[in-house]
């Protein structure tokens, strides 16, 4: 039930009132709509005029884009929408979660490995500013998973790390700071990832914590940050087997279903134990893992009757529009619950000041500033951790080391929405600093080397070695790993013992589980330029390495330590 004077609403009896006077006069389209958040596609003004029109959702999300775009487009879509949107965007990292000119702050892995929670501060008040210039409103931001499994590809650097306290701590410094610039927080994945190595995209995966287990750790941070007054809540396609059992003990197995249409998880768990009152969105439904567990034209409507207030993104909105009518008609979806979701909505609108139109700002300056670039710096600088430090390499100069070689391992294939990364090379810094760069040529190998060469050659040719690689998380990746050139592995580091070798991780902190032998190991959990700079200059001493890692980066290993 409902509760609309008390947290996170907190509405006035006015405001009550306000909102029931609107609720009274909403046709069962208009409530219908209100229930959906889609993808956005049309960037035309008469076209988003008749897509409003004919849908009238509840919220939207466009990918990010240039700034003076995307803040014409929500203001169009606020213009012609009759109860206003909210407008969402994943302000994971920064600015860049909406604008392809925003303030790529850090990743929260990064943010988290500065030990410094004023850097927590940082990145919800830089993506805050920057969303609320462009009258974005609602951020899928906080992440608050916690990253037990080095092998999940897809939470990794995007969490705040392994302990339950420090994620409730960032978080909460992350939403005070949108807060106060008007965008509203929503925390995910509930009931939490980065247990399983599977990925939601591809999966229905599983959260197999025993009861005490998930209440000591997923449970104590959300159950926090319900009491701080969390407005709302993503929930993920992700099995929550024993606490289902709990719930439910009849339940079959097979019975069992992701908490984002799981009546035991969502009304049980999240509404009833932990006692959430806010709004509650799912998590992308065009994801594998939302689509195999039962017909989506079913699907769609159990998903709001068992506990969900909104859909996140279509397969096809027509056919899921049509979906939630014919669960009304069916009876699959009862008009009370219908009514309860349309509410919570609009509460969460109304106390959020989207009806007032309150503390918008939209001064587009701020995108990308220099204030916010330095800012970002100063986090980089304190999070490049040096994991491993076993051989007398650092720091390095052209005097000790002139000839360098340099392996850039990256993607060999493109795919997934990832973060804008640095468009700069290690490799260019270097050269400007004295040393003799030879980058490694994927594209054209030398057969010799592969082949006939030994040590010698390698010896001769190079004073210093390093690797750097940029494996960042993306959807639709079964794997965060490096993947060596077939022909002998050439490009792994077989000459440890012959070279200083340094590696460099850009993104994933795990890659010492494919290359323990290394002795000189750094993770820098953001692939941005300020994170290059901040690399070049602790490289040649300039700056103290002071990061701390916010995770196992041995993988729990006894051979990476070495």
């Amino acid at each position: 039930m409902i509760e609309l004077s008390k947290k996170p609403f907190c509405l006035t009896e006015k405001q009550i009132n306000n909102l029931h006077e609107i609720f009274s006069v909403m046709s069962l389209d208009e409530k219908i709509g209100q229930l959906f958040c889609p993808i956005g596609s049309s960037f035309d003004e008469e076209q988003i005029k008749e897509f409003i029109e004919q849908y009238k959702p509840g919220a939207m999300m466009y990918r990010p884009m240039e700034s003076h775009k995307i803040k014409n487009i929500h203001e169009n879509l606020q213009k012609y929408s009759k109860i206003p949107l909210m407008l969402a965007a994943n302000l994971e990292s920064g600015g860049n979660g909406i604008c392809l000119d925003g303030t790529y702050f850090s990743r929260q892995m990064g943010v988290a490995a500065t030990n410094n929670i004023d850097q927590a501060y940082n990145l919800g008040m830089i993506a805050g500013k920057e969303a609320n210039a462009v009258k974005c409103n609602w951020s899928f931001a906080p992440i608050v998973d916690i990253d037990k499994n080095f092998l999940n590809p897809i939470t990794n650097i995007r969490t705040f790390g392994s302990d339950k306290d420090l994620v409730i701590q960032c978080a909460q410094y992350q939403m005070k700071a949108l807060r106060e610039n008007c965008v509203i927080p929503c925390i995910k994945h509930f009931p939490g990832d980065g247990v399983d190595m599977r990925d939601q995209h591809l999966v229905s995966s599983v959260n197999d914590l025993t009861v005490d287990q998930w209440d000591n750790s997923y449970g104590k941070i959300y159950q926090t940050l319900i009491d701080d007054g969390v407005e709302t809540i993503m929930v993920g396609h992700i099995l929550l087997p024993y606490y289902t059992k709990y719930i439910n003990p009849e339940i079959n197995d097979e019975d069992i279903l992701p908490a984002s249409m799981s009546k035991e998880i969502l009304s049980g768990l999240l509404r009833g134990k932990l006692g959430f009152n806010g709004m509650i969105v799912t998590d992308a439904t065009a994801m594998v893992g939302y689509n195999v567990s039962m017909p989506r034209n079913k699907v769609i409507p159990l998903t709001i009757e068992n506990g969900c207030d909104m859909i996140l993104f279509n397969k096809n909105i027509d056919e899921d529009y049509q979906a939630m009518k014919d669960g009304i008609e069916s009876g699959l979806l009862s008009i009370e619950r219908l009514n309860e979701a349309v509410l919570r909505i609009l509460a969460t609108k109304m106390a959020n000041g989207l009806f007032e139109k309150l503390n918008e700002f939209h001064d587009l300056s701020i995108i990308g500033c220099k204030e916010h670039q330095e800012l970002a710096y100063q986090c980089a600088s304190e999070a490049i951790t040096l994991v491993k430090n076993r051989q007398d390499v650092l720091p390095i100069s052209p005097q000790k080391y002139k000839k360098v070689r340099i392996y850039n391992l990256t993607d060999k294939t493109s795919g997934g929405f990832k973060e804008e990364g640095s468009q700069r090379r290690l490799e260019d810094y270097l050269e400007k600093l004295g040393f003799d760069i030879d980058v490694y040529d994927y594209e054209n190998l030398n057969f010799y080397e592969i082949f006939e060469a030994g040590t010698s050659y390698i010896k001769e040719k190079y004073d210093l070695i390093i690797y750097v690689a940029n494996f960042d998380t993306a959807s639709n990746y079964t794997v965060r790993r490096i993947e060596w050139i077939k022909l002998m592995a050439a490009d792994a580091p077989w000459f440890v013992q012959e070279v200083p070798t340094i590696f460099i991780s850009m993104a994933n902190p795990y890659h010492l589980i494919d290359v323990p032998m290394i002795k000189t190991y750094i993770n820098c959990y953001s692939n941005n330029d300020a994170c290059l700079v901040a690399l070049v200059n602790k490289l040649i001493g300039k700056e103290e390495f002071s990061g701390v890692s916010p995770v196992d980066a041995f993988c729990g290993k006894w051979d990476t330590r070495r």
